[in-house]
């Protein structure tokens, strides 16, 4: 009768052993008090995605619409000023098409901005554009902008160069 007693006890004492660890288990709840969807533990860290960033359009573009192989147009993106360039002869020849001014995005997705002309650089240039401003327009990873050259009005497409 004993030997029954000794083995109910620690029969006992082991039961009420594995109760108690179950209840210290890790909680499967998230910290705002829903349970865990994935059943992994609270404190396993949720990776968090970092909310998008404003486009940098900073550095060199080239036209991607243009009807010849060497001629087209590039730009040039600073912090603060675009230079737009009509290209011929393969890139042996360059000339200012518009230097103004840029506003950078603050925002994801696209965007746009009114450039204004910097008259001290196209007032000398030939080929540069008389307009006081001009609107360019970023969508996706293409920016765009009109073009009026011999009464004919195109719009020429850039796409990152490099």
């Amino acid at each position: 009768m004993k030997l029954a007693r000794t083995s109910l006890s620690t029969f006992a004492v082991l039961a009420l052993a594995i109760a108690l660890s179950a209840c210290s288990s890790p909680s499967t709840s998230n910290t705002d008090g829903r349970a865990a969807s994935s059943g992994a533990p609270a404190d396993v860290p949720v990776e968090e995605t970092e909310a998008p960033a404003p486009a940098d359009l900073v550095g060199e573009w080239m036209q991607t619409n243009s009807n010849a192989e060497d001629s087209y147009q590039t730009a040039t993106i600073t912090a603060d000023s675009i230079e737009v360039y009509w290209v011929s002869d393969g890139g042996d020849t360059k000339s200012l098409y518009w230097a103004g001014t840029y506003v950078p995005p603050t925002e994801p997705g696209d965007h746009a901005w009114d450039s204004a002309n910097d008259v001290e650089k196209t007032s000398t240039a030939i080929l540069a554009s008389p307009s006081p401003t001009k609107t360019f327009t970023l969508e996706g990873d293409e920016i765009s902008y009109e073009v009026t050259a011999l009464e004919t009005t195109m719009t020429v497409r850039l796409g990152r160069d490099g």
